[in-house]
């Protein structure tokens, strides 16, 4: 897999993540408001692939997908601490299922894809 395409696909699973949660608690303010939720997620994204060295790995479940997530979740959480926002536990759990499903998810289901193909052939 490309290290683009495994970098799109956990930036967009970040953003589906802030989006379920803003509409879920109504919460309005555009654009701002969005990037407000966003921000934390996405420097621990970020902070996930560059101390990992991801795109060596993009696709690896462990220790890639596992410490991206790990990443992601921590340093988002300590972000929004930071930055007042809440983190209150039921957030943080709600936080740390949704993003390991997608952040593992998309990475298991392509180990398992894989798999099968060289099965096929």
């Amino acid at each position: 897999m490309r290290n683009w395409v495994g970098a799109g696909l956990d930036v967009c699973w970040v953003l589906v993540f802030v989006a379920i949660g803003r509409a879920a608690h109504d919460e309005a303010g555009g654009l701002a408001g969005f990037a407000g939720t966003a921000w934390p997620f996405l420097v621990g994204l970020a902070a996930g692939w560059g101390g990992l060295r991801a795109w060596r790995r993009v696709d690896a479940l462990v220790p890639t997908g596992a410490g991206v997530w790990a990443a992601t979740v921590a340093v988002g959480m300590l972000l929004r601490a930071l930055s007042g926002q809440g983190v209150a536990v039921a957030f943080t759990v709600v936080a740390a299922l949704f993003l390991g499903a997608g952040l593992l998810g998309w990475r298991a289901a392509g180990r398992m894809a894989a798999r099968r193909t060289a099965v096929e052939k």
